[in-house]
């Protein structure tokens, strides 16, 4: 039985995101999975480790130290945003706004892991997570992060269709969500509107400033084909 349910975001650039929060089972599956790589891990660094006395003792406090704290902080940093058991069960850790999670919020968030053990198992995190609509435990709650499953992630607005053309520089994820947000509101604003919009974004798109009239509906144009580029339609508006 599926406890999941909808979860509406808005990043601070006015992307609105439909999110499906992970519910008990499927993160409680998530752990076990990582839980089994740890020790497999360690296990084998136990075999390594043993012949070498008071030295390897050491490796494996730091080593049990390192898997226990800075695993998950290790793979929500990959482009996944997901360790290993979460990748396998479909899910993914997020900020609230549905953006990549930050550094600093997955340090929180893992950090505050002991927390939610107390006083047994995990107990205060799971209580939280079964009172919650989005399933958060303690550390979500104060990290500000979500774990949802990943390919229900879904833009509110469909960006008009383009040719696919790269940012003439590296965008931050601020960035891109603010260009996907203007594609995706192309048909709720005005030509004038959007057109205006679109020159602010000219170094995006090798536009020169003060363009005219005709200038101006150009930068509209690169800048919609910037937004294919970054929602993956780069071979012919199909996917990557």
């Amino acid at each position: 039985m599926s406890l999941d349910t909808l979860y509406t975001a808005e990043t601070p650039e006015g992307i609105a995101l439909s999110l499906r929060p992970a519910g008990v089972m499927s993160r409680s599956l998530a752990y076990l999975v990582d839980a089994g790589i740890r020790l497999v891990i360690f296990f084998f660094a136990a075999l390594i480790a043993r012949p070498m006395g008071g030295v390897g003792s050491a490796f494996l406090m730091i080593l049990y130290f390192a898997l226990e704290w800075f695993y998950p902080v290790l793979f929500e940093m990959t482009k996944s945003g997901a360790t290993p058991g979460k990748r396998m069960l479909g899910l993914h850790v997020v900020m609230d706004s549905g953006l990549p999670i930050t550094p600093a919020a997955s340090i929180t968030r893992n950090l505050l892991r002991a927390a939610d053990f107390l006083p047994l198992g995990y107990a205060a995190g799971m209580l939280c997570m079964i009172t919650r609509r989005d399933f958060k435990r303690l550390g979500d709650l104060a990290a500000g992060t979500l774990v949802v499953y990943h390919q229900t992630v879904q833009l509110h607005g469909v960006p008009p269709p383009a040719p696919a053309t790269p940012p003439a520089r590296k965008l931050s994820p601020g960035e891109q969500a603010a260009i996907i947000s203007w594609a995706g509101r192309s048909g709720r604003l005005t030509a004038a509107r959007l057109d205006e919009l679109a020159v602010l974004a000219n170094s995006v798109t090798r536009q020169e400033t003060g363009l005219h009239a005709k200038g101006e509906h150009d930068a509209t144009r690169r800048l919609q084909s910037v937004a294919q580029w970054l929602l993956g339609h780069r071979q012919g508006g199909g996917s990557p």
